[in-house]
């Protein structure tokens, strides 16, 4: 998606530790036009697919997500970090831990919002090992549901993240896909020398 990555060439900060720092408008500050044109193109990506549900994870998943369902008319669901005290104990759960931030979290989903007849698609703001992906895939699995595909705004595919989700045979659809961050510049899949010029 061109857009996006201009956008990420612009505002987009290679820090180190092959992590891109993104928040002047994805996980921080959002910028709605560019949230819709998102939505529009996962919307156009799974258009042949009967989604029912889009689930994502709080909270950086939550932007996209409800731009897809925005375009695609059906609700999203977005699987918690935290248990609240409202959430009782009929929850699928999912342990994810993140390279980023070091710690394991237990995401969770209520059991009434995931039907056996529910399509979903899986939409999530940056693939980079996978955690957060698989456990939506283990949730998706405890609730029976289809699982229709995943979309990934970013996606670092020098990372193992898009392999253990093709690896389990579910449709993987990635917005932006970076080669390296060689030089502290961005790399995208399949530029060639020239546009680095």
């Amino acid at each position: 998606m061109e857009l996006l990555e201009e956008r990420i060439r612009q505002d987009g900060l290679v820090l180190p530790g092959n992590v891109l720092k993104v928040n002047q408008f994805l996980n921080h500050q959002i910028d709605p036009q560019l949230m819709y044109a998102i939505g529009q193109e996962f919307a156009r990506l799974f258009a042949p697919e009967k989604i029912t549900k889009i689930l994502t994870v709080e909270a950086s998943g939550i932007a996209p997500a409800i731009m897809a369902g925005l375009v695609l008319n059906v609700p999203v669901v977005f699987a918690r970090k935290k248990k609240p005290s409202t959430l009782n104990d009929d929850v699928y759960t999912a342990e994810v831990y993140s390279y980023t931030k070091q710690v394991t979290n237990t995401i969770s989903v209520d059991q009434k919002f995931l039907a056996a007849t529910d399509h979903v698609l899986v939409i999530d703001d940056f693939l980079a090992n996978g955690q957060a992906v698989n456990g939506l895939l283990e949730i998706c699995r405890q609730a029976q549901v289809q699982i229709v595909g995943v979309g990934i705004v970013v996606e670092k595919s020098f990372q193992e993240g898009s392999k253990l989700i093709k690896d389990q045979g579910v449709r993987l659809e990635s917005l932006a896909r970076i080669a390296s961050f060689e030089g502290d510049k961005v790399h995208f899949v399949g530029e060639t020398d020239e546009k680095n010029n």
